[in-house]
């Protein structure tokens, strides 16, 4: 019997001394987005949205849930960043097929804030489509009437992970 229990009390050293080991926080993986800021490309991911149809939209497109937060469309105007994105034109890997999203005020940036106020652009002429990669470039071409921008209300936690000069 004594040698059973010394057997097993070996037993249960080698596997305690196998075990994978973990040391500070735990890691998570989640689908980052491809965009661009300030001409430069950039990733992201979609955390929460305050409009259900959105929530299901991002969650289906990047195979991660994205939670719905209703209250996220009551935060202030002020602590809204943008972030543009495209209906027609261009084929891209944008929520709608079109060309990747464009977002104003990246980190370091005046104006930074992960919780973005959705501007849904469509192109007047499809054929004079062209890929856009800065708000500047996005505002432009709307004030030369060759696109459109609604703001359907929505606001998306849209916080970057990789972009120009930084990464998380």
């Amino acid at each position: 019997m004594k040698k059973l229990t010394t057997l097993l009390i070996a037993a249960m050293i080698l596997l305690t001394a196998c075990a994978p080991k973990q040391s500070g926080p735990a890691k998570a993986e989640l689908p980052a987005g491809k965009a661009y800021a300030e001409g430069k490309e950039i990733y992201f991911v979609h955390t929460e949205a305050s409009d259900a149809g959105v929530a299901e939209k991002l969650t289906g497109m990047m195979k991660s849930p994205v939670i719905l937060v209703p209250s996220l469309a009551n935060v202030p105007d002020e602590s809204l960043a943008n972030v543009y994105v495209f209906t027609n034109g261009i084929a891209g890997s944008g929520p709608f097929g079109f060309q990747p999203d464009v977002f104003d005020n990246p980190p370091g940036s005046d104006g930074y804030s992960p919780l973005r106020r959705l501007n849904v652009i469509a192109w007047a002429d499809e054929t004079k489509a062209r890929e856009l990669k800065s708000a500047a470039e996005v505002l432009d071409a709307e004030k030369a009437g060759e696109l459109t921008i609604e703001q359907p209300g929505v606001v998306i936690n849209m916080p970057f992970v990789v972009w120009d000069g930084g990464k998380r």
